[in-house]
């Protein structure tokens, strides 16, 4: 699992993905863009990875976007500008598309963010499963600041994590949040003191959940993205088809074999 822009290391279930530009802040440009989107797929083609960690190497999580490649999009061909439009257009839903293969994984995506999160990192850590900060984290929802709506995923997914007024109030003034306030809010499950506890602490939970059933983890992730977009009547529902399908499995076996036997379970991948 070879990326330009992505150091990638698989052990004991966990993959660890870490943007890995770390003299640009780990700014996403249009290789880490694609790099991004091909990982995700690739792990969840993966039999065994069972948990994802995705974290920043050097002193930030992400500055976002690269402004370089921002420019380029916005320039465009000047002379055609309803194929300017269209084509971008294009350009927002491919790296919507980008961010969204987070969720379309089917392994929990654990974000470690440390430092600096803003504009298009931000979208990446509210399309994780879960988010862990450190104390040092700060968190911005920057394209306010350049005149323009963030449109790859934070207005959608951010309201359903802390809540629609705060999410407005941090859409609207774009002031940034440190990791003890995205602690308070809702944002991040834990807030760490440092960098080397936030890692630690990420990596006990990635085993903790590499331990369970794959079958009943992959299921329980797309039960809870299903539920968040649809009414509590079409879940149930969807929740029946599922398990009636999926519920007698070998997993299921042996997680009852060992609880008779006071042993830990071991599942195949």
């Amino acid at each position: 699992m070879n990326y330009q822009t992505l150091a990638v290391s698989v052990a004991d279930g966990v993959v660890n993905v870490a943007l890995n530009r770390p003299d640009k802040s780990n700014a996403i440009n249009r290789q880490m863009w694609d790099d991004i989107r091909n990982v995700f797929r690739d792990i969840d083609k993966l039999p065994a990875a069972r948990a994802v960690i995705l974290s920043g190497a050097g002193k930030h999580f992400s500055a976002g976007i690269d402004l370089a490649m921002l420019s380029q999009i916005v320039q465009g061909d000047a002379g055609r500008p309803a194929h300017q439009r269209e084509a971008l257009r294009q350009t927002i839903l491919d790296l919507q598309d980008v961010i969204t293969s987070l969720e379309q994984c089917r392994k929990p995506v654990i974000a470690a963010i440390h430092g600096a999160c803003i504009g298009g990192a931000l979208d990446l850590a509210c399309a994780a499963d879960i988010r862990y900060c450190s104390a040092d984290a700060n968190f911005v929802i920057k394209e306010i600041d350049l005149g323009f709506v963030a449109d790859v995923g934070t207005m959608q997914r951010l309201p359903k994590l802390i809540g629609d007024s705060m999410a407005r109030e941090l859409s609207y003034t774009g002031r940034p949040f440190a990791g003890a306030e995205a602690r308070e809010i809702g944002f991040a499950n834990r807030c760490f003191g440092s960098r080397d506890e936030l890692m630690a602490g990420v990596a006990a939970l990635a085993q903790s959940i590499a331990a369970k059933s794959p079958l009943a983890i992959r299921g329980t992730k797309e039960m809870l993205l299903y539920t968040r977009d649809h009414s509590v009547a079409d879940s149930l529902n969807y929740m029946a088809i599922w398990n009636a399908a999926l519920l007698q499995s070998n997993d299921m076996a042996e997680a009852f074999a060992a609880f008779t036997e006071k042993r830990t379970a071991k599942f195949s991948d």
